[in-house]
Parts: C-alpha cells; structure tokens; sequence
C-alpha cells in the first residue's frame, strides 16, 4: 500500500478478530493510518493494547448508521479517506432450513443479513462522498460459501452470494470515483466470529470440533490458512499503485477449493 507520507486513511469494520484483525495488522505494517470499527469492547481493548496510537478505535454496532458515519468521521479526520474494508460478519454454523421452523428462520435470516450484508452497504453509504474525493477504493470480505455450497448453511451461504452481487453492481454504481473489489477466503483458522443469537448459538467459529482438519482436507494445498494468510489480497486490492486499474472482481484465497 503507498500514499502520502503520513500513509493512506483506512476504515475497517470489524477489524477487532479474525480476518479482520489479520487484514488491520497488515494495512498497520504497510503503513497506513488505521481506524476499526469495533462492537465489542473487549476487542477494542485488545487493539488500542496491540497497536496503541498506530489504530484508532471505534467502539459500536456496524449496523447502526449513525455509529458508522461516526467511524466514517473518525477515519476521514486528517485529510480524508482512502480506503474502505468491510469485515463485519456472523456464522450460522451450519443450521439447516429443514431443521428451522418458521419464526426461527425468519429472525435467524433477518440477523444474518443485517450483519452481514446490511453493514456493509451501510459503511459503503457513509464512505461514498470521502472516498470519491480521493478516488479510493472499497473491499468486502466475502467466502468460499460465495462460491460454492461449503463452510456453512444456507443462511451463511446466500448472505455472501449477496455479496457477490454486491461487488458487481457497486463497481459499477461508484465508478469512475471508487473501485469495489472482494476477497473470498476459505476456511480459516482462529476465525472467532460468533454465532446467531436468533438460534441461541453458542461459541465461535474456530470452536467447531474439527474444523481445521476438514479445512485442509478441503483444498487442494492441504492447508489451514491463518487470517494472515489473506492479508495479502486486502493490500493488494487497497493500493492504487499495483490495482488501479482493478474494480469489479474477486480474490478467492481458498487455497484451492474442492469442488
């Protein structure tokens, strides 16, 4: 990533565990101006802890516009914005619409959206005018399960597919001012993102016993990626010196899906 000598302005939603935190690591490393937003005020602990002044924390529901044009705000304060990362995401660790009766899976499809589509046109909403002012460029996290019918159930699954959609018509609806690109993990270990409270679920994803060796079994390097592992396409995609003429698409860094 290059910018100006005090480093390009990064917002990250989500950015306190997981890909997240592995992607907020990175952008830190490659010398940006870093700010997360952040619901939980435990992790928010963790970041000013790791990265001091280096991160900039927010502290409040991705979901919840005025919280996001507060984080928007935040980031933008020094000369504006560069860069947009949206992280936000929950599991449904694999429940099954045949398992569901009615009245779950509408509050449980209505949970997953909000968080994991919603938050995201949210923070792209709030993002657009500062973005547009620097020609920045945005990227959403999707997943394997945007491609192929793996690494969770169909809520999990049909909210990335969304995501999909949604890179395409953004790279369309903000050019010539703003790229849109995703980045499509796989598994991943150490990914801590919870389950859907409208199910009582409980834990995260990297409690699921046996996990990572389904992971690694699953693609065709035999790997177990770590978030850092991903890292790498985020800053590709986020540095208009190697992707500026890049919008539209989609990094799968899934080590080689099994179909």
């Amino acid at each position: 990533m290059t910018g100006p000598d005090a480093g390009p302005a990064v917002l990250v939603t989500g950015g306190g565990s997981g890909i997240g935190l592995g992607v907020t690591t990175r952008y830190v490393a490659d010398g940006a101006r870093v700010t997360v937003l952040e619901r939980s005020d435990v992790r928010a602990a963790e970041l000013r802890d790791a990265f001091g002044d280096a991160v900039q924390v927010v502290v409040g529901d991705a979901a919840d516009a005025a919280t996001v044009a507060s984080a928007v705000e935040t980031a933008s304060r020094d000369g504006g914005l560069d860069h947009l990362t949206c992280c936000v995401g929950v599991f449904d660790q694999y429940a099954s619409v045949r398992e569901l009766d009615p009245a779950d899976l509408e509050r449980a499809a209505g949970e997953i959206w909000r968080a994991n589509v919603l938050t995201t046109l949210l923070a792209v909403n709030a993002a657009y005018p500062a973005l547009r002012k620097r020609r920045g460029s945005i990227t959403l996290t999707l997943s394997e399960s945007a491609f192929h019918p793996v690494g969770g159930g169909v809520l999990y699954g049909s909210s990335k597919w969304a995501l999909r959609g949604v890179v395409e018509h953004l790279a369309a609806d903000l050019a010539p001012d703003v790229r849109v690109n995703g980045v499509a993990p796989g598994g991943t270990t150490g990914t801590r993102f919870g389950g859907l409270a409208a199910l009582d679920q409980r834990g995260t994803a990297d409690q699921v016993v046996g996990r990572d060796q389904r992971i690694a079994e699953g693609n065709l390097l035999g790997l177990t990626p770590s978030p850092a592992d991903h890292a790498g396409a985020y800053a590709y995609l986020a540095d208009p010196a190697q992707s500026g003429v890049v919008t539209g698409i989609v990094i799968n860094t899934d080590a080689g899906r099994r179909h």
